[in-house]
């Protein structure tokens, strides 16, 4: 999967979820999704060397998928342990990508859920 195809398709899947906003807090290249006011998804553009999404995984899947997919790293703007960075290359599916943007909208949706209780 090429970075626009893999920035597009997330922001398509994140744009489906029920209760998301975006927009671009942070600085004018980082476009972040957010759901119940808490970022679950952000997507770096504005750098064609830097063509990667940032979601919020399970520390122990999270270093799993950092083993087994090159392209995988640790998160580049948050928690280095509760987040990854995915950039193009192999291994990278549309279907990987969709499961990971709903697990991340999942993980910080029920968070922010639960602070609210």
């Amino acid at each position: 999967m090429q970075g626009d195809t893999l920035h597009q398709h997330a922001r398509d899947i994140a744009v489906s979820l029920e209760d998301v906003t975006n927009g671009r807090p942070f600085t004018p290249h980082l476009e972040a999704w957010k759901v119940h006011n808490k970022v679950f998804l952000i997507v770096t553009d504005h750098d064609p060397d830097l063509q990667i999404i940032t979601l919020k995984v399970n520390p122990h899947e999270g270093d799993a998928l950092r083993r087994a997919v090159d392209t995988m790293t640790s998160g580049r703007y948050f928690d280095k342990r509760h987040w990854i960075s995915i950039g193009p290359g192999a291994g990278i599916t549309k279907q990987l990508i969709e499961y990971l943007v709903h697990a991340s909208y999942d993980l910080v949706g029920d968070r922010a859920l639960r602070r609210k209780s």
